[in-house]
């Protein structure tokens, strides 16, 4: 599977309705899923559960299919949930854990990506825990590494003099001015940026007349508007829609041509910008 998809479905928060959301959202056209092996907001059990449907019912091939999960750490962890360590265990050894459980739940021999889901409370923990995933990914176990959830550009830095930051996933959305100096890094070095939030957290762009008057002009949506805007950006967007017209309409983004209308397109990415 490529390593940049354009697109991934994102599973947070979706509890019981997992497997079925992931099983639609696959059937509209997804071939990327981002997951944690967390209890407390995702349920990797249940997208694994969906996946093995779409490979047995659908052909939907596991090489055909980028699958993305994350170690938590304990401050992350819901205590009264089924963990996927023991917290006891030195942070290497619950991150093998936490692998392992991973690929139990997701019926796969490798992950297309892993990442931290945030920096450690220490950089020394995070660096620790960024060895083991480099490990790991040394091993073929996981084919990409990175790290969410990081907004200070100088954990970025450390890590990369133990390797390369691959991938980035954090909010990119108008309450934290787009992430501008990960954002600007990520660019700079050449690694994969991930925002999730984006729509949501942006209700003011998504309403602004730039945005409105494009998608108007384009007969799309001011969703799809900014969508396109971040992949044509350095962004992958994650989208957590339950709607399938909206899977519909996310994955469509990805066609949308600003080449007739480029002035309007730069007065959004202005804004943005500023």
């Amino acid at each position: 599977m490529n390593l940049a998809p354009k697109l991934i479905y994102g599973t947070a928060w979706k509890g019981e309705r997992t497997a079925h959301l992931v099983m639609s959202a696959f059937l509209q056209g997804f071939r990327a899923v981002d997951t944690a092996c967390q209890p407390k907001h995702y349920r990797e059990d249940l997208v694994g559960e969906a996946l093995e449907v779409l490979q047995d019912k659908h052909n939907i091939k596991r090489e055909d299919i980028y699958i993305q999960t994350k170690f938590t750490s304990f401050s992350g962890q819901d205590p009264t949930k089924p963990l996927p360590y023991n917290p006891q265990d030195s942070i290497p050894t619950q991150i093998k854990s936490s692998i392992s459980k991973s690929l139990a739940n997701l019926h796969t021999s490798y992950l297309d990506a892993y990442l931290l889901h945030s920096p450690l409370r220490t950089l020394p923990l995070t660096i620790e825990a960024w060895r083991t995933l480099m490990t790991a990914q040394d091993e073929g176990t996981v084919r990409a590494i990175g790290i969410s959830n990081v907004y200070d550009v100088g954990v970025l830095k450390e890590l990369d003099k133990e390797r390369k930051v691959q991938i980035v996933q954090n909010r990119w959305y108008e309450g934290n001015a787009w992430d501008k100096e990960v954002w600007a890094y990520c660019k700079e070095n050449g690694i994969i940026y991930q925002s999730f939030w984006t729509l949501t957290g942006s209700p003011g762009l998504l309403a602004h007349p730039y945005t409105v008057s494009l998608a108007h002009k384009l007969d799309v949506t001011p969703a799809q508007v900014l969508f396109k805007l971040a992949q044509l950006n350095n962004v992958v967007p994650l989208s957590g829609t339950t709607s399938e017209l909206h899977m519909q309409q996310d994955l469509a983004a990805e066609r949308i041509v600003f080449k007739e209308v480029y002035d309007d397109y730069k007065e959004i990415v202005d804004l943005i910008s500023r």
